[in-house]
């Protein structure tokens, strides 16, 4: 997948998405949104997962990488300079905004290229969270940034 300033090569047995979000909307001038999953994209997804993660089984994992305004990287939240390494232990139940019994979540953010970015991870099943870091390792590890 390659969109202007971003390209992602999709591990196999991933489905990936990307949209800018719309430029009218006060401090998102076009920003980028790519969705990942192990999993057919619903064409209907929030831009952290809302209408995917209910239909994650136990090994599935679902991925945004969320961009924030430019003007973002100067704020200590997104601090961290780099492509995120995801380890099993920042998996937390309590992470998602909308629990479901089993599933865990991550959240990243990070500046790459001079932009502002948040990586979003939600595993289908808390318990295969090593299998679901590894997974999660490999799609980061296809994204480049310019």
């Amino acid at each position: 997948m390659r969109v202007v300033g971003f390209q992602l090569a999709v591990p196999a047995g991933w489905q990936a998405a990307a949209r800018r979000q719309p430029s009218e909307v006060p401090g998102r001038h076009g920003n980028l949104v790519v969705h990942a999953a192990t999993i057919a994209l619903p064409s209907s997804r929030g831009d952290f997962g809302s209408d995917v993660a209910p239909l994650l089984g136990p090994d599935d994992v679902f991925c945004s990488l969320f961009e924030y305004d430019p003007s973002s990287t100067r704020e200590v939240l997104f601090a961290a300079k780099g492509l995120p390494v995801v380890r099993p232990s920042d998996f937390q139940v309590g992470a998602l905004q909308r629990s479901r019994p089993g599933q865990s979540g991550a959240q990243f953010f990070f500046n790459e290229a001079d932009r502002a970015w948040c990586l979003f991870a939600v595993l289908g099943g808390h318990s295969r969270r090593q299998a679901g870091a590894v997974r999660v390792n490999a799609l980061v590890r296809g994204m480049r940034i310019e």
